[in-house]
């Protein structure tokens, strides 16, 4: 059966934090903050947080600088998913990845259609992968992103995740996660 075996360690992700927003601050960056808390809360390591406007290259210039960052594992992006006019994250980073991860956006679907019903439709919340870092492009909304940790990738960004995890594939960590 899936799910978090306690016999086995757990070895923390390194996970870097980006709001894509023209108009949110430290102060009021409620989406940025519930990750970060809920990325510390499990045991990772906060590898950085940053926001840019809702700008094609300002996305790219940071999320490739954390991508090539050794010191990051794993990146967060919260807003710009949806269809306002101002909406770029997927344009901005989906031509960063050299895998996409089809199945997240799946999941992540399945889990906000409990919450925010058919409403899931407008959000293009995506993953994949950028040389050896995971990324996760997820809605603005608080709501959202405490759907996407909470229910999705809490577990698979835990290494004691069975039948595995995400974390086995950090290149770090691939002789340390059974």
């Amino acid at each position: 059966m899936p799910g978090i075996d306690d016999a086995l360690d757990f070895h923390p992700l390194r996970i870097a934090v980006l709001t894509i927003s023209d108009t949110r601050s430290d102060e009021t960056d409620g989406s940025g903050g519930l990750l970060v808390e809920r990325v510390t809360a499990a045991g990772h390591e906060l590898a950085g947080r940053s926001i840019v406007a809702d700008e094609v290259e300002a996305i790219r210039r940071q999320v490739s600088a954390w991508a090539a960052d050794p010191g990051v594992d794993v990146i967060l992006t919260t807003g710009g998913t949806g269809f306002a006019p101002r909406d770029v994250t997927p344009e901005a980073v989906k031509p960063l990845c050299r895998r996409e991860m089809e199945g997240f956006a799946v999941l992540f679907h399945q889990a906000s259609l409990g919450t925010v019903g058919v409403a899931t439709l407008q959000s293009r919340a995506f993953a994949g992968q950028i040389g050896d870092s995971f990324v996760f492009c997820l809605p603005g909304s608080t709501g959202a992103c405490r759907d996407a940790w909470d229910l999705v990738l809490a577990r698979e960004l835990d290494s004691r995740h069975r039948p595995c995890s995400l974390a086995g594939l950090v290149p770090r960590l691939e002789d340390l996660v059974p």
